[in-house]
């Protein structure tokens, strides 16, 4: 709509002048009785007929004044000025003795302008430009202007298939001379195209031909697409596209001859005739470099995408061409051009094709520029840049600086543009358009629950604290079954060299570590400090270290795989008979065994990641390997290991393919017997396979509850659909599959089935197996919200368990919503 408003506004604009033109250029019959009377001086000046304007207002347009000696060619100035106010119907001078006459007769001015029956034109962009040519409430009323506007206005229509508008006016005299306008459209119907020839084609059949055409006839998706809609635009398009067709497959001489487009009597009907000359297939001969090959010529032969003996492809070409500027703009030459030159052997039915290099001037850059970034310090958008102020500009490096920019969290979207410093053709300023996102999220609640007591939240979140680049987080969770409280703090430039350190604090006092869990009482205090190292542009190596805590209780409501981890592991004691002795063989019916350790975690992790952006990424592949592995001295010792893959397929159009994949494995390590319950793996829920309760699958504890597992394989895999452009930035629609599941695989912990009689039940092996991973596809929606990252999914569960006569069916879900972290 942006480009039919300024279309408009430069016809209507010309229009104007024109009419203008017309008028000071036309003859004024009114001067002859002045021009017969030779040279005076006028000693007073009046006018007359005037209604609304002032004579001071008129006399300021007027090129004379009192005093002035006047002949035959001061009048022409005269009238021509008057004329070109634009506020008179009719003037003219006269003389009455020494008095300089101008009498008018003033245009009607436009009281009202009303504008009816416009649908494909919106009203305020028909407004603007209308009151920018003079015709607005309050302007004078000029019929000519108007006139022109009409014309204007049906070629517009028809330049968008609707030969059947019509545009009436009907203008009202009122009181005071003074008009009320009323322009009625009556658009019609879009003329549909009934039929599209296309004469001359023998090598290609007409339906290849048209598949590559934007215009289509009539079919079920066009009252969706518009696709059979006439369009000019459209036309023009679908030539080119031809005629790529045909020069991307070696017909080198093709040509479109002509194209007729017809319309039905009715008006109704498009019938689109393309005359075309295919001419003969044609193969390269040969390749050459000319001009200043400021690049060693072995890497801009290396760029070249087309080979002797190949046939010819004006696509190669153009892509070689995009690639020999892209290697030149890194050196500094922005501006360079390649010229491709084809020389056509008809004879022969060859094309040598000589790429012709000019690389302009080497372009520096003089300042870089942030825009839009007012709760930002701008170190911290320079921190990101790769082109540095000073240096010659490179388009690589402008490119990754805008991709990390629009990686960071707070930052919902970037553009950059160079602009020439005046006078120095060497030397441009870049200026980068952030559009800032939310910095953070923020959320709590105050709730009741009859199993669960008075429930207390809270959570902050800023990516951007104080302006820094900076991130903060805080959580407190407070409730009967439930206690957390943790911060952090991540400095992504401790050092200039871009060295992180994050340090996080956390203390945890939890009944139940997953819902609809056993009860197993977990007090844990945990800090921790980690470090990221920058080994490439897109690599980095994490390392840190935590110290834990742990108090772990376990009574009558536990499961026998929880007790039986308390017993064997850590500093186990009797908290209810004799609080300083071992737990033993005692009655867990009654009594309460406990086990304290603490533990010293090493951590170790690998990040490679080449995503445009953190959130609602759509490029890209992102890896993340990590080792958490407990040094000697620690109570409890044990080692866990994760990968984490992802990666972006582009598809056709806006269509993407998001591919994950995630790992992990936790062992225990020396008298360690298993690895803590609260280290375990989970599965099922919107962050793993979605239709499956959450952290539903994998093992059964003694009561049927989730304990967990140390293994754990999940995939998914989504379609992301396309967005409309506003929702883009802050909503994905995507189509998934999920697969997965959590296991164990050690051979310390015993789980058993669930039959009538437990006298029967029999060790269930949940080690892994390809016909335990759980699948499920369905649909899914992500929202960015301040509160976080709303996602919604409706599943279908493609294999998911049935009740047996010992275990348990899988628990489904298939609608499912959670609210996550986005930052």
């Amino acid at each position: 709509m942006q480009a039919t408003r300024q279309r408009l506004s430069r016809r209507i604009a010309g229009t104007c002048r024109a009419l203008v033109a017309m008028a000071l250029l036309s003859p004024v019959a009114a001067t002859a009785q002045v021009l017969a009377d030779g040279v005076w001086v006028v000693r007073d000046m009046r006018v007359e007929g005037l209604q609304r304007i002032s004579e001071g207002t008129i006399f300021n347009y007027l090129p004379i004044d009192v005093g002035d000696t006047i002949d035959p060619k001061r009048i022409d100035e005269a009238l021509r000025a008057a004329y070109a106010t634009g506020f008179f119907a009719d003037l003219e001078i006269r003389r009455d003795g020494n008095t300089l006459v101008l009498a008018v007769r003033e245009r009607p001015s436009i009281q009202t302008l009303n504008i009816e029956g416009n649908k494909d034109i919106k009203t305020e962009d028909l407004m603007t430009n209308l009151r920018g040519a003079g015709v607005a409430p309050g302007e004078p009323f000029d019929k000519s202007v108007l006139d022109e506007i009409e014309r204007f206005l049906i070629q517009e229509y028809f330049s968008r298939g609707k030969y059947g508008a019509k545009i009436e006016t009907d203008i009202n005299e009122l009181p005071g001379n003074k008009v009320a306008i009323n322009i009625e459209i009556y658009e019609g119907g879009r003329a549909k195209i009934r039929q599209i020839n296309i004469v001359g084609n023998t090598t290609y059949s007409d339906e290849e031909l048209l598949d590559e055409f934007s215009l289509k006839t009539p079919n079920f998706l066009c009252f969706y697409k518009k696709d059979c809609n006439y369009s000019k635009e459209a036309l023009s398009g679908d030539r080119e596209a031809l005629s790529s067709y045909y020069m991307d497959r070696g017909f080198a001489a093709f040509n479109i001859e002509s194209t007729q487009v017809a319309i039905s009597p009715d008006l109704k009907d498009i019938y689109i005739t393309v005359n075309i000359n295919e001419g003969e297939r044609y193969n390269i001969s040969e390749v050459n470099l000319s001009g200043d090959l400021v690049v060693p010529e072995r890497q801009l032969r290396s760029l070249v995408l087309l080979k002797p003996g190949q046939t010819f492809s004006r696509k190669l070409i153009t892509q070689t061409t995009e690639l020999m500027s892209l290697r030149l703009g890194q050196e500094g030459y922005a501006f360079a051009s390649i010229d491709p030159l084809p020389e056509i052997d008809h004879e022969t039915r060859e094309v040598s094709v000589t790429l012709r290099v000019n690389p302009g001037k080497r372009v520096y850059v003089r300042r870089i520029n942030f825009n839009g970034t007012n709760g930002v310090n701008d170190e911290v958008f320079r921190r990101e840049m790769r082109q540095l102020e000073g240096a010659w500009l490179s388009n690589s490096a402008l490119e990754r600086s805008q991709q990390r920019i629009r990686r960071l969290a707070f930052v919902e979207n970037d553009e950059f543009e160079t602009e020439q410093v005046p006078g120095t053709p060497d030397l441009v300023d870049v200026d980068f358009d952030i559009q800032e996102g939310l910095p953070g999220q923020f959320g709590g609640g105050l709730g009741f629950s009859g199993a669960q007591g008075v429930l207390i939240n809270g959570n902050f979140t800023h990516t951007n604290f104080m302006g820094s680049g900076n991130r903060v987080a805080a959580e407190i969770n407070l409730g009967r079954f439930s206690n957390i409280y943790s911060i952090s703090y991540t400095n992504p430039f401790r050092t200039l060299d871009g060295l992180s350190r994050t340090l996080a604090f956390a203390y945890r006092d939890t009944t139940q570590f997953v819902r609809g869990g056993s009860e197993f009482s977990t007090e844990t205090l945990s800090a921790s400090v980690n470090w990221g190292l920058p080994l490439s542009e897109y690599a980095a190596l994490r390392y840190g270290f935590t110290f834990q805590d742990s108090d772990l209780l376990t009574g009558g409501g536990s499961a026998a795989q929880a007790r039986q981890f308390v017993r064997e592991n850590g500093n186990p004691y009797d908290v209810v008979n004799d609080p300083g002795t071992p737990c033993g063989e005692f009655d867990f019916g009654a009594d309460i065994c406990g086990t304290k350790f603490k533990a010293y975690e090493l951590f170790l992790g690998y990040v490679y990641d080449t995503r445009n952006r953190v959130i609602f990424a759509d490029r890209g592949t992102r890896q993340v390997l990590s080792l958490n592995y407990t040094l000697p001295g620690s109570e409890v010792e044990y080692y866990t290991a994760t990968y984490d893959f992802q990666r972006f397929f582009p598809l056709f159009g806006d269509f993407v393919i998001m591919a994950r994949a995630e790992l992990g494995i936790s062992e225990p390590l020396g008298d360690t017997t298993s690895i803590p319950p609260y280290k375990n793996f989970f599965a099922g829920g919107p962050d793993s396979v979605r239709g499956y309760e959450n952290s539903r699958l994998g093992p059964l504890d003694s009561f049927g509850n989730p304990y967990g597992g140390n293994a754990k394989a999940i995939s998914q895999i989504e379609l992301i659909l396309p967005t409309p452009e506003k929702l883009a930035r802050s909503t994905r629609f995507s189509l998934f599959y999920d697969i997965g599941n959590v296991f164990y695989t050690g051979d310390n912990i015993d789980f058993f089935d669930f039959p009538a009689n437990p006298e029967d039940r029999q060790r269930v092996d949940y080690g892994f197996s390809f016909d335990a991973l759980r699948q499920s596809a369905g649909v899914s929606v992500s929202w960015l919200a301040p509160l976080g990252t709303f996602r919604f999914s409706y599943a279908f569960p493609l294999n998911a368990q049935d009740a047996t006569a010992t275990l348990p069916a899988d628990r489904l879900e298939r609608f499912q919503f959670s609210v996550g972290s986005a930052f």
